[in-house]
């Protein structure tokens, strides 16, 4: 009985490890494949709002977006 309580718990934890390496590896890949943002994604964005930005201002939207990633 113990053992088999034991086997199950083992079981469970090998399960988790190997679950959170795969979850792990997929969104790794996936942010590889599809970038959250770049710098021609804001320069489209701000030429859709009407405004030519220059590279400070494009070197500036990208600090802040990656202050909040």
């Amino acid at each position: 009985m113990l053992h088999d309580i034991l086997i199950l718990v083992v079981g469970i934890i090998i399960g988790a490890v190997i679950g959170f390496f795969l979850a792990r590896f997929f969104m790794q890949k996936y942010l590889k494949q599809n970038p959250p943002i770049n710098e021609d994604m804001i320069k489209a964005l701000m030429m859709q709002m009407g405004r030519k930005p220059n590279q400070k201002q494009i070197n500036q939207m990208m600090k802040a977006m990656e202050k909040y990633q």
